[in-house]
């Protein structure tokens, strides 16, 4: 235990790390080493009464050397100017109006970035302090977020850049010299930057998606969908595109529960998909569309699609990136966002997504949907 309020040598009044719990903690039945964040409490007289263990994983200070110590000492943070924080803010000594100071980045020594909030607890308005309690937590779990928003909006403005200089330099030459070119090249011209603004919507509506799973603010509009029937118009515009027809292998097992989910992101999910299986897989593909057991609980019965093909694979070591931001197969192409935004819809759904490995050896994913019945049909 990391709390007490038995007195320790030379110190009258100052709690010993042997000591019973502090004691408001221990009347809610709360154990302070088992808070997720850092906690540090000093009494009246600003030693350290409470130096839980989440606070000495973060200070990398032990419990026994920090309990009974002066907080500006067992806790010896500085702003990113290399003030002194507790001379600068005295919370002891400061305003009496003021009765916390909030979240803020702050260094411990060596440097280590800290996020900190402060509570100042009188026993009456303008009262002298009894207690001050600081909030310790890990800066790492932030700075992640923040990296993967930094990739985010470099990978996405490197993926624009191409398309829109294409998309500048076509219609610039087109507007300078649009007597010069014939009627061919002229059409190849514009069908160039059609095909290049397609490119920037799908980059823009990616990160459209992207914002709205991070956010958890993406709308489904649920509808009756036939499973087996979306895959067979996937199937079918890719052998109009040119793809052979036993390149593809249907199996729709019937039958089938009825689906409610949105037809858009469904089809947004398959033609991830397939285009993997496709162009970063080999041989037939398969997609087996099954009644499965539903992966919402209080639902029995749900929808499998299972995508396979016969390929090489995604080694060991990759499976359990493929979901994340910015992976990419072997084949390297794309912003390696779309299997981000598969996982996302399919979750948004309610259900779950897996891969594996296929029995021809390729990969093989598989998402599993619940039926989704809105609740007046049921």
């Amino acid at each position: 235990m990391t709390v007490g309020t038995s007195s320790a040598p030379g110190a009258p009044g100052v709690p010993h790390p042997s000591g019973p719990p502090h004691g408001e903690l221990a009347d809610l039945g709360i154990d302070p080493d088992e808070l997720p964040d850092g906690l540090v409490i000093a009494d009246e007289h600003g030693h350290v009464v409470c130096f839980n263990a989440a606070a000495e994983r973060i200070t990398a200070t032990a419990a026994s050397d920090a309990l009974g110590q002066r907080l500006e000492k067992a806790l010896p943070l500085e702003d990113l100017e290399g003030r002194r924080w507790w001379q600068l803010t005295d919370p002891y000594g400061g305003l009496a109006i003021r009765v916390r100071q909030p979240e803020r980045n702050l260094l411990l020594p060596g440097g280590h970035e800290v996020l900190v909030t402060a509570r100042y607890v009188r026993t009456e308005p303008l009262g002298p302090v009894r207690r001050v309690v600081v909030s310790l937590r890990d800066t790492e779990a932030r700075r992640r977020t923040e990296r993967s928003h930094a990739e985010l909006i470099a990978t996405v403005a490197h993926e624009l850049r191409s398309p829109l200089t294409s998309v500048k330099g076509f219609t610039a030459t087109l507007l300078a010299k649009w007597e010069r070119f014939t009627d061919d090249q002229k059409r190849l011209m514009l069908e160039t930057v059609d095909a290049d603004a397609n490119r920037v919507t799908r980059l823009i509506a990616e990160l459209l998606d992207i914002s709205r799973i991070d956010s958890g603010r993406l709308e489904l509009r649920r509808q009756p969908v036939d499973m087996g029937a979306a895959v067979g118009r996937h199937i079918q515009a890719y052998v109009a595109a040119g793809q052979t027809a036993d390149r593809f292998l249907l199996r729709v097992e019937q039958p089938l529960p009825d689906l409610w989910a949105d037809p858009d992101k469904v089809d947004q999910v398959l033609s991830n998909l397939l285009e993997n299986a496709v162009r970063h897989g080999e041989g037939t593909v398969t997609i087996d569309v099954t009644a499965s057991a539903s992966p919402r609980e209080g639902e029995e019965t749900g929808t499998s699609v299972t995508v396979s093909d016969e390929g090489t694979g995604i080694p060991e070591e990759s499976m359990n990136r493929v979901f994340t931001r910015f992976w990419r197969g072997s084949k390297r192409g794309g912003t390696g966002l779309g299997l981000y935004i598969v996982k996302g819809i399919v979750e948004a759904h309610g259900g779950t997504i897996t891969v594996g490995r296929a029995p021809g050896g390729g990969a093989e994913f598989r998402f599993m949907l619940p039926v989704g019945t809105p609740a007046y049909l049921q």
